[in-house]
């Protein structure tokens, strides 16, 4: 391609586009990037959605290895090694950034199987919600090409922060910070399946009320956690294994990730019950 008519913006590529990742491929668009898609074996609603936020749709894969200058990964954790491998696999140099769910070893496991074909590999973890406006979501980076791909979502409503800290930090603060928010979610949702077990809700929830701490409110809300937990299963499965790695107790993890394997027909349902409802469905 002659180089005076190359289009001089970044090319980014996102594997793929669900309620995550078409957001954080929307906020690298208003930063002025180009940003595509893979539709092959991709659902209706992908489709959707990517088409929704303006995406560039390719058909293959390869065209995207061949035209992206960064790829981004957002995908469920179980998946994410795969979906790295077969980016590898096509032989892919540019910057290839893992954003999923996943220990610091799986991270690290992909940073060298994507390095050993030429590419540069950021460690990405992502706090937050969809950023469909600012101060939804971080997005914490870290390995040496970080600051390369934060330059890339200047000015655009998903916020990057570089940590100062090699490949693994980032999946290491995603993991910790995870492991409170999700894990409690299940944790409150076992309290209550258990409370109706031994018949003592009621008087359990009145003395949640009497408490200024809001797990009573909280409880009642936890149709959101609910609708999410089929995703959440590989997430407390790699938050586990991150609390193993340090030489901790991964059994926390491993119920939660139980907890949210029974709720997982609720999935994407924007009317799963919380409070009494969800803990008796836990108990069936």
């Amino acid at each position: 391609m002659d180089h005076e008519t190359e289009d001089p913006r970044t090319a980014i590529g996102v594997l793929h586009p669900g309620a995550m990742g078409v957001a954080v491929a929307a906020s690298a668009a208003t930063c002025g990037n180009r940003v595509m898609w893979v539709a092959e074996g991709r659902s209706k609603a992908t489709h959707q959605r990517a088409d929704a936020a303006g995406l560039e749709e390719l058909a293959w894969l390869n065209s995207m290895v061949n035209q992206a200058d960064m790829i981004l990964s957002i995908c469920p954790p179980e998946s994410a090694y795969e979906v790295a491998e077969d980016v590898r696999n096509l032989g892919y140099q540019g910057i290839y950034v893992d954003a999923n769910a996943i220990s610091p070893e799986t991270t690290r496991r992909i940073g060298t199987l994507v390095e050993g074909v030429g590419a540069e590999f950021v460690d990405g973890g992502i706090i937050g919600g969809p950023p469909w406006k600012p101060g939804i979501s971080r997005l914490y980076l870290s390995g040496e090409a970080a600051p390369k791909v934060a330059r890339a979502f200047e000015g655009g409503p998903l916020e990057v922060i570089v940590l100062d800290a090699p490949v693994g930090a980032a999946s290491a603060l995603k993991m910790a910070y995870a492991s409170w928010t999700k894990g409690t979610s299940a944790l409150l949702t076992a309290v209550q399946a258990l409370a109706i077990q031994e018949g003592v809700l009621e008087p359990l929830r009145a003395e949640w009320s009497r408490g200024g701490d809001g797990l009573l409110k909280r409880a009642d809300g936890l149709g959101t956690a609910a609708a999410k937990a089929w995703r959440w299963v590989g997430e407390m499965e790699e938050i586990a294994a991150t609390y193993a790695g340090a030489g901790l107790p991964d059994g926390f993890h491993l119920a939660a990730a139980e907890v949210y394997r029974r709720l997982a027909e609720f999935k994407d349902d924007p009317n799963a019950p919380g409070g009494e409802e969800l803990a008796k469905h836990l108990l069936k």
